[in-house]
């Protein structure tokens, strides 16, 4: 018998995935769960993470732009973060809101340039 790759709707890893990224853009995530949990912890590992392995293709004397192509790989992933806070937080004006977008902004900038 062969595997059968799981329908749309059946909770395979591309539609997690995919339900993750819509959940966000669309604004059905919770502002705070998408501020702390996912920009703050988990971008900012990612950032570190992707950062420390540049610094070893860089010590192993790789290519140049294969170096710079890991540590800037994230950045769509942060823009993306920092929109969708952006987005969320439009639907509930308020000052936290007004805080978390303004922080979004403050760590886009912070992860993209260091």
């Amino acid at each position: 018998m062969s595997a059968q790759k799981p329908l749309e709707g059946e909770g395979g890893e591309a539609s997690r995935a995919l339900g993750f990224f819509r959940s966000r853009w669309q604004g059905m995530a919770p502002l705070d769960r998408l501020f702390w949990r996912d920009l703050v912890l988990v971008g900012t590992a990612i950032n570190i993470a992707v950062s420390v392995l540049a610094l070893i293709l860089l010590g192993l004397k790789l290519p140049l732009a294969l170096v710079l192509a890991v540590h800037f790989a994230p950045v769509p992933y942060n823009f993306f973060l920092t929109f969708a806070v952006w987005r969320i937080a439009e639907k509930s004006p308020s000052i936290k809101a007004s805080l978390m977008t303004l922080g979004a902004v403050l760590w886009l900038i912070l992860v993209v340039v260091v």
